[in-house]
């Protein structure tokens, strides 16, 4: 999964194809494999760059969903 993520983009396919195509799951079943696998120790130790990266990516999309869900709260 490291792998792919760090060459997904050079692919032909689209991404959500290409991880149907490679690893046979659903496109939400594999986001929820992968953010598993970037909080395991050992992820860090063999791809410190992608999984930081990954990290940070998944930690800014939770913050959004959280300030969009406050905003909403707000409203009502």
């Amino acid at each position: 999964m490291l792998e792919f993520e760090r060459t997904w983009w050079s692919l032909d396919a689209s991404r959500d194809d290409a991880i149907v195509a490679q690893f046979e799951l659903s496109v939400e079943r594999y986001t929820q494999l992968l953010h598993e696998l970037i909080d395991r120790p050992e992820a860090l130790d063999a791809d410190p760059l992608v999984v930081r990266r990954l990290q940070r990516t998944r930690d800014r999309r939770r913050r959004e969903r959280s300030e969009q869900h406050l905003s909403v709260q707000r409203r009502s």
